[in-house]
């Protein structure tokens, strides 16, 4: 099962399909040319972007790649705490003289025009984030010759995501930088995540499917661990967020080694839904009292995320970073690839000096 996977690229290193601007054609092409899995991130454009960014990156490299989509998220978000939200936002709105966003924009990120577009123009990989799609929309894809990959951040979401008939599972740690892909958001569990070893570990023992695992991966020794672990890849968000080729804002990319932000949290502030991002004004003003509210909040917000990236001001932005941040470094995509794939390899050769019982040499 593993080798419907490993067969896409020469390095266990996929670059995580970051929305809102970040993983563009050029970042994916470099990756993939590199010999790693380069993404496209489907959420937030309508269909014909994504149709458009698939022609450009095929423009771009012959090599495989993926597309992530978002799934349509349930209305269970009350109308009130969003309003009173919205209230508590006005200043923000005057200050970056801008108007807050319309929260009832859409829930479900036009997922059936896009899942069309995939249908009609198969690509190598698609995955999804935020649940698990129907095993006909899985059967679908494969009959196209799309492999399938669902992000779980529980054993029981992997399970889940095996049932439903996927390729493999993205396990995703509690140290993921940006939206952690529950299956179901339950504001009773916030801050409740599980750490990418352990969960790995216990994903392993539990499922049959390959596992890509994701949360806080910057370093190629740190690779060698998830695989250790028992994966069969890395996703790297963060590492690859401070690249060249990244669309990510220059704030935003000098955010993660600037030593004025010390950490990361996860909050509800800038979306409505658990993400970690760097802590700054916003997050800490407005995040205790952000409601479970996904995408309401996300839209409510838009306006002042892109007022305060054009103004420059990190401490209005969604700064979204993984816990490993600060060992963030500042390389051309392809060229960060070869760095993690030497380390991965030095990383191998360490651990196979050591002997088999435990005993020092």
């Amino acid at each position: 099962m593993s080798s419907a996977l490993t067969d896409l690229f020469r390095y266990p290193i996929v670059q995580a399909p970051m929305a809102g601007g970040v993983s563009v054609p050029r970042l994916a092409a470099a990756v993939s040319e590199a010999g790693g899995l380069g993404f496209l991130a489907g959420g937030y454009k309508t269909a014909d972007g994504v149709y458009q960014e698939i022609k450009q990156l095929r423009g771009l490299t012959g090599r495989p790649f993926g597309v992530n989509l978002f799934m349509p998220q349930p209305e269970y978000a009350d109308p009130a705490a969003v309003d009173v939200y919205a209230h508590q936002l006005a200043g923000e709105a005057a200050w970056y003289g801008t108007e807050l966003g319309d929260p009832d924009s859409g829930r479900d990120d036009g997922y059936e025009a896009k899942l069309a577009v995939l249908l009609d123009n198969p690509v190598p990989v698609v995955s999804f984030h935020f649940g698990c799609p129907a095993p006909e929309v899985l059967q679908a894809l494969s009959r196209g010759g799309t492999r399938t990959v669902v992000t779980a951040t529980t054993v029981d979401e992997a399970l889940a995501v095996q049932r439903a008939g996927a390729d493999a599972v993205l396990v995703q740690g509690v140290e993921a930088g940006g939206h952690q892909g529950t299956h179901r958001d339950i504001p009773e569990a916030d801050g409740a995540g599980i750490g990418l070893l352990s969960l790995v570990a216990q994903v392993r023992e539990s499922v049959h499917l390959p596992i890509v695992a994701a949360g806080g991966i910057m370093r190629g020794s740190q690779i060698a661990a998830v695989l250790a672990a028992g994966a069969t890849a890395a996703q790297l968000g963060t590492a690859f967020l401070a690249t060249h080729e990244s669309g990510a804002h220059a704030v935003h990319k000098e955010a993660l080694t600037n030593p004025l932000f010390v950490r990361t949290e996860l909050t509800r502030a800038f979306s409505g839904r658990p993400a970690r991002g760097l802590v700054n004004r916003f997050l800490r003003e407005h995040g205790p009292y952000a409601p479970a509210a996904y995408p309401e909040i996300h839209h409510l917000t838009s306006p002042l995320r892109k007022a305060a990236a054009k103004a420059g001001d990190p401490q209005g932005m969604a700064l979204w970073a993984g816990q490993g941040h600060r060992m963030a470094r500042e390389l051309p995509a392809g060229q960060l690839v070869e760095v993690l794939a030497a380390e991965l390899e030095a990383a191998k050769t360490a651990l196979s000096s050591f002997p088999a019982d435990g005993a020092a040499r």
